[in-house]
């Protein structure tokens, strides 16, 4: 061979008829397939030895016929492999069937047969069929253990192909949707569920499919199920493969849970509010605010302010109202200012209060409202606030109906049920608490102010001088407490007015006890100051030897002024005054001169002991005399001390600001005013005792 003739490719040779031969068959030995060959003139069946081997059988014990053939195969898969049969042979097509055969041994071995029937002459009868056949039984057992594995699993299965068709639903799965695998088996997903169309489903179903990704959600399907799944979707390349729970239950719990957890939080709200004010008609009026949107599209909220008045609409008042819509709450505003009057005897509210149990309208709420109105502006009003459901229930505490509320929901929302009026009547005892707390608070208020008037009497007049006084109670406690003012006159010599002494004083406490105590106290010292005539360090130490005497187990800081007049001065047309004082434990009063100057009146380390520990102490006191104009200012330590400002920087404080209102402020009425209001807040922590005396001779 030549070196051209070897550098030439050689050209390729077919095979032979007869290695082609062998080859076909090797590949068919190899995948284990039987021929066989149905003559259907001769009605003789052939097999190949491997198709023999696949049935148990040899050239001996097969028949060669159909009828042999038939035998072999299980008799419940029997009609369907004929009907196959002869499907192929009526119309020279196709035959493909699947089925059982039953071996000699007794054993049974799944088959997968293929076919076709062949004409000897155009449009001729079929005159044969030829096929083969192959062992399917190790792939069958493989599924039908996956088989059962799904039909044992909890969960719902089903698969759907690449044409979204069901090719395999578990038991789980047809009692989940209600439908059979005969029902289901072949039949498009969106066909045999058309819910499913255009919702998470499908969207979630496709997107897997589109992007090879697994998914997860959780979705409603509505009637006739009417429930909610949690789905799993996996893509595989049979198409999707679907696993799914019926989670309804749990959905269910959750949602009463964030109910309860939403009325829990409302109700938080609503108390809060409640007792944010112990004013009875503010607190109950925030109520309507809260209730809407929350728990109604609008509201009223009604006050029973006479229980034993003649005429049952007199006795109520509507006191708070709000609106979801704000162009509707004027609407809401003329229809209470108008509703109680036009109500009958019959109306919803008269029912309520009289039966003292809620009413429900779960429908037609506008036509039966309306029922119970005379014909007029409210219920025009009504009309175009158009509730579709309402319920109104009562507030009651400590045995009476103090109140009612009435909540209103439009055509949009959801009817009132059972549910909200529980709900309601809880809302409405802790109303109705409040609101009694708060009336009962405002009747112990009236008392105590009015004590408290009776205790801490107007100062006397006296000649040339200008005395005034303020009481602050500690926050919104009770108006009365341990501090007390007083200011009354002393008689001194025949040939002068009667001298005038003030007295400001803190008992410790600023509650009733601490009110009586100091009651007890204020009634000693004008005693003592009285019948004694004392100067006011003698005047403390009788307090103090009273107070053992008696045993009065308290304790209480005082200052005691006298204001003197000069009656040598007098006596030449020539007034004169001088303030005499002694302390027990008091912070120092402070004297404005007309020139704007401040001082401190207890700059002396002199004995400064609380009333009511040692009677034999030793009282110090001192005098100063006042030029025309002077202001003195006793005050108690509520005015200077707080939780961030100790003592002595409040009486700092307080002189400063009392120097800066000295040129602007003339009337000690509005100084005792300003002082106040630069001092402490809305809401004092203690109670505070103000005095302010001026001496203005000639004025």
């Amino acid at each position: 061979m030549t070196d051209d003739a070897a550098s030439r490719p050689r050209d390729r040779q077919p095979l032979d008829a007869e290695s082609d031969r062998v080859a076909w068959r090797l590949a068919v030995d190899a995948a284990g397939v039987g021929a066989f060959v149905w003559d259907l003139v001769s009605g003789q069946l052939r097999w190949d030895g491997r198709l023999l081997e696949l049935f148990g059988l040899d050239e001996d014990t097969f028949g060669g016929t159909i009828e042999a053939f038939n035998q072999c195969v299980h008799p419940d898969d029997l009609p369907r492999v004929s009907a196959a049969l002869e499907r192929a042979v009526s119309t020279c097509g196709d035959y493909d069937a699947e089925y059982r055969v039953v071996l000699p041994d007794g054993g049974v071995r799944w088959i997968e047969a293929r076919g076709r029937a062949l004409c000897d002459q155009p449009g001729g009868p079929a005159a044969r069929l030829v096929g083969a056949a192959y062992d399917t039984t190790d792939v069958r057992e493989g599924e039908a253990r996956i088989a059962r594995v799904l039909e044992s699993m909890s969960s719902a299965f089903f698969q759907l192909d690449h044409a979204w068709r069901f090719t395999y639903v578990n038991s789980e799965a047809e009692r989940l949707l209600g439908a059979t695998r005969v029902h289901l088996v072949g039949r498009s997903i969106w066909e045999a569920f058309p819910a499913a169309v255009g919702s998470p489903f499908e969207r979630h179903y496709r997107g897997a499919a589109d992007s090879g990704s697994p998914v997860s959600f959780e979705a409603y399907y509505p009637p006739p199920l009417d429930a909610w799944y949690e789905v799993r979707a996996w893509p595989s390349p049979e198409g999707l493969a679907v696993y799914f729970v019926d989670i309804s239950a749990r959905r269910a719990a959750q949602d009463a849970l964030d109910r309860s957890a939403h009325r829990l939080a409302l109700l938080a709200s609503v108390s809060e509010a409640l007792t944010a004010t112990l004013d009875p008609v503010e607190g109950v009026s925030r109520l309507a605010t809260h209730l809407v949107p929350e728990l109604a599209d609008w509201c009223l909220v009604t006050l029973v302010e006479d229980p034993n008045a003649a005429d049952w609409r007199r006795a109520l008042r509507d006191v708070g109202w709000a609106h979801a819509d704000p162009d509707l709450e004027p609407v809401l505003r003329e229809y209470a200012s108008l509703r109680l009057t036009a109500m009958t005897d019959e109306s919803y509210l008269a029912l309520t209060i009289r039966e003292m149990t809620p009413v429900l309208m779960e429908t037609h709420a506008a036509e039966q409202v309306a029922a119970v109105l005379v014909p007029g502006p409210a219920r025009d009003r009504l009309r175009l606030l158009d509730p579709a459901s309402a319920a109104v229930v009562p507030l009651r505490a400590r045995g009476r109906t103090v109140g009612v509320v009435s909540v209103f929901r439009g055509p949009g929302r959801p009817a009132f049920g059972d549910d909200d009026v529980v709900l309601l009547q809880d809302i409405g005892s802790r109303a109705a608490l409040a609101l009694d707390n708060a009336r009962l608070y405002a009747g112990q208020r009236d008392v105590s102010e009015a004590l408290q008037r009776s205790m801490l009497t107007e100062p006397p007049p006296a000649e040339d001088l200008e005395i005034a006084t303020r009481y602050a109670p500690a926050g919104d406690v009770a108006r009365i407490g341990g501090d007390w003012y007083d200011a009354f006159l002393q008689p001194g010599d025949p040939a002068t007015s009667p001298d005038v002494v003030v007295v400001v004083g803190d008992v410790v406490g600023h509650d009733v006890e601490a009110a009586a105590a100091m009651g007890q106290v204020r009634g000693l010292l004008r005693g003592v100051a009285v019948h004694s005539g004392d100067a006011p360090a003698a005047i403390l130490s009788g307090v103090d030897t009273v107070m053992d005497s008696l045993q009065l187990g308290t304790t209480a800081t005082a200052v005691v002024a006298r204001l003197e007049r000069d009656a040598g001065l007098a006596a030449q047309h020539e007034p004169g005054v001088s303030v005499r004082w002694a302390h027990a434990g008091h912070p120092p009063a402070l004297l404005l001169t007309p020139d704007g100057a401040v001082t401190l009146l207890a700059e002396v380390d002199d004995n400064d002991l609380l009333l009511g520990f040692d009677p034999d102490v030793a009282r110090a006191e001192q005098v100063r005399r006042l030029e025309p104009g002077a202001t003195l200012v006793f005050y108690t330590d509520g005015l200077v001390e707080r939780r961030d400002r100790d003592i002595d920087a409040g009486v700092e404080a307080l002189a400063d600001l009392l120097r800066m209102l000295a040129a602007t402020t003339e009337d000690i009425e509005t100084l005792c005013d300003r002082l106040l209001e630069g001092m402490i807040e809305d809401r004092p922590e203690d109670d505070v005792a103000l005095l302010v005396v001026r001496w203005s001779p000639g004025g």
